[in-house]
């Protein structure tokens, strides 16, 4: 008997290290498939809508200018005077201001394709007074139904429009201090004080504008049909076959609570995601998972997920924000097509606050940490007014750790007026530079995520922009961890590597 249980122990110890020595073998195997630098396109407007990369996938929408965010100033067509929160919040609403600014401007919340909250300066919604009847003022933190208004539209003349309040009378403007919501008659008059014109001065289109757009009954459809055939497994197989080695995938922090997320949100996207690893494992990419859009919003842009334009993130989000760098690394750490999990998508300084955003990047890292050792963590550099070089001493006491910066030649009045010449010689020479600051000995990898062969030239020849095109690839190439074009596909030519491929625009060696 004790013959028996020692060589069967024998034979489990085995057994046991072989299946130990396969684990270390298939992680080791995982970290010598990443080939650096990257070579690497992302998946942009996939599973993070951005609708100026494809409009018509708004097209569907009734009021489609009226979505969540959309920024509106509207004027008295009586008093020819526009209204305006006093104070920029937290008092009454008025009418005596003969021009519009922040104050006069209000950010829409969609309710549906007719009812709207109106959020002014302050963070506080417009809705009838709780103290003086009728009277309308801006002094509520969540809007109810004494913040919810239908907008009427005048027929062939819709930003002609008439507001009606939950009471079911329309507003209308008594004098210059002085909105109520006691109108009871009709008519599109000049004369008429419950008409408007509403100027539409700014808009979103991104995944929360769509979603809660097309509403609850439409938009999984919708939703769905859109992943099943932006990018397909015809597109990774491409990738691999044209000089592609990874790809960077934004997604939202909804992916985390899929099949149900919060509405307007809807379930489906981490299933693509699913299969972008298979296809990836199938044609040996590697995937970087990038958190394009987190709770609170990071800067703002249609692309964060906001609902309407305002930056919020701070240390109250972290935690939630955890649980889906948590539940990212958790699903994804033993597959060997992982390369990579960006924690943050260009985090807009000074709002998102430097402490904050380390003290983050520290428990995200950690998190990741949890699941597997040999993800490389990445963290994206501020946009807006911050030292590029801000992380870096941050990031040398983390392992497997990379900076990742983006480059573009517009956006700034300084390239306005740049030649081609001009802006091949700055990608060259500043670029090149800015590059430079953060590849640091012994410091973290360095990735350009984000970059295009797009400027504001009109007229361009193709020679022009393959000269542009080369510069940057031979640039972006001293990268450490290597760069990522944005994007795969665009309804702008210029802004589709797969257009520029195919086109030869840019040759991948």
């Amino acid at each position: 008997m004790s013959l028996y249980f020692s060589l069967k122990y024998r034979k489990m110890s085995y057994f046991f290290s072989l299946a130990v020595y396969l684990s270390c073998f298939a992680s080791l195997c995982s970290a010598q498939k990443l080939k650096l630098p990257l070579k690497s396109v992302n998946l942009g407007n996939w599973l993070v809508v951005e609708g100026w990369m494809k409009p018509s996938l708004f097209d569907g929408i009734p009021n489609k200018d009226l979505l969540d965010g959309t920024k509106v100033q509207l004027k008295s067509t009586k008093l020819h005077k526009y209204l305006g929160a006093e104070d920029g919040g937290d008092s009454v609403v008025v009418i005596n201001r003969t021009s519009a600014s922040d104050w006069e401007t209000f950010r829409l919340w969609r309710i549906d394709e007719n009812s709207f909250n109106f959020r002014v300066t302050k963070k506080k919604f417009m809705g009838l007074s709780r103290k003086e009847t009728n009277r309308i003022v801006a002094v509520q933190d969540q809007p109810g139904d004494k913040e919810t208004f239908q907008i009427v539209r005048k027929e062939g003349k819709p930003n002609r429009i008439r507001i009606q309040a939950s009471n079911g009378l329309f507003l209308q403007a008594k004098s210059d201090t002085e909105l109520t919501a006691d109108y009871e008659g009709s008519g599109w008059d000049d004369s008429n004080p419950s008409v408007f014109d509403m100027i539409i001065v700014g808009s979103l289109k991104g995944e929360y504008q769509m979603t809660n757009g097309y509403g609850p009954d439409k938009a999984p459809k919708v939703m769905q049909d859109h992943w099943n055939s932006y990018i397909t497994e015809d597109d990774f197989k491409f990738m691999s076959s044209r000089g592609l080695n990874a790809v960077r995938i934004p997604v939202g922090w909804w992916i985390a609570y899929d099949p149900k997320p919060p509405k307007p949100f809807v379930g489906g996207s981490l299933k693509a995601l699913d299969n972008a690893f298979i296809w990836s494992q199938k044609y040996e990419l590697n995937v970087i998972i990038e958190l394009h859009a987190v709770q609170g919003s990071q800067n703002g842009l249609d692309h964060s997920g906001t609902r309407d334009g305002h930056l919020e993130f701070g240390d109250s989000h972290i935690p939630d924000t955890l649980k889906v760098i948590d539940f990212l690394a958790a699903r994804y750490a033993k597959n060997p097509a992982l390369g990579a999990i960006e924690l943050m998508n260009e985090p807009w300084a000074p709002l998102v606050t430097l402490d904050t955003l380390k003290k983050y990047y520290k428990a995200g890292y950690d998190a990741v940490r949890k699941h597997t050792s040999s993800a490389y963590v990445m963290l994206a550099n501020r946009l807006g007014p911050a030292d590029s070089k801000e992380l870096l001493s941050f990031a040398q006491g983390l392992k497997k750790v990379v900076i990742d910066v983006h480059y573009y030649s517009m956006y700034i009045d300084m390239f306005k007026d740049f030649s081609a010449q001009q802006h091949i010689d700055f990608i060259y020479n500043q670029r090149g530079s800015d590059l430079a600051a953060v590849n640091i000995s012994n410091g973290p990898l360095t990735y350009v995520g984000e970059w295009v062969a797009e400027w504001g030239i009109n007229g361009a020849y193709k020679q022009d922009y393959q000269r542009f095109a080369k510069a940057q690839l031979d640039v972006y190439g001293r990268a450490t961890f290597g760069w990522a074009y944005w994007s795969y596909k665009c309804e702008n030519d210029h802004w589709s590597l797969k257009w520029m491929i195919e086109n030869d625009y840019i040759k991948i060696k």
